[in-house]
């Protein structure tokens, strides 16, 4: 039997690959084998899925890598924020994931409910750290910034690769240093 987690990565993937019109009971099915009562066991419905899908994008691509840097507790906000970037920039994968979450979240009021709180909590952990750094900007302006350079750097074309979007964060760091 397929397990919860199972079906949201399969989600995932289909939706990064593929975009949102491939994430079909009929298409999660067949990527994993199965039948669907395995789905609507663990889900209930479409609607469920979907909810579930996308508390498992916030939970995996913004919960997990804010309590991972949290973790050092005894870390000063400047090491903090060089391991978060750390962090994100590991995952050269998640790119094509965040741009498939923003299209669909153009199209489905849900979506774009959940890609609003994703974009909150990011933001707001971008600005405690930011606060924290002892730097003549204002800070909330600046955790703008580089959330923004991220974004950017995901949506153009060719993507910016991420040892590049490394080497901008370290210009724009010693910038305010």
């Amino acid at each position: 039997m397929v397990t919860r987690l199972e079906w949201l990565d399969a989600g995932l993937r289909l939706l990064e690959v593929e975009g949102a019109p491939a994430v079909t009971i009929e298409r999660l099915t067949g990527v994993l084998g199965v039948t669907k009562g395995s789905y609507y066991h663990h889900f209930g419905s479409a609607a469920g899925y979907k909810q579930a899908l996308l508390e498992h994008f916030e939970a995996r691509y913004t919960t997990r890598l804010i309590d991972a840097v949290e973790a050092a507790a005894d870390r000063a906000a400047p090491a903090k924020l060089q391991h978060l970037l750390r962090l994100v920039l590991a995952d050269s994968d998640s790119a094509g994931l965040e741009i498939a979450v923003r299209a669909w979240a153009l199209q489905d009021p849900d979506v774009r409910a959940a890609q609003e709180r994703v974009d909150s909590a990011r933001t707001a952990y971008l600005k405690k750290l930011c606060r924290g750094l002892d730097a003549d900007v204002d800070p909330d302006r600046f955790a703008q910034l580089l959330y923004l350079i991220l974004i950017g750097a995901e949506q153009v074309l060719p993507p910016i690769d991420n040892r590049d979007v490394r080497e901008i964060y370290d210009l724009v760091l010693r910038l305010i240093s």
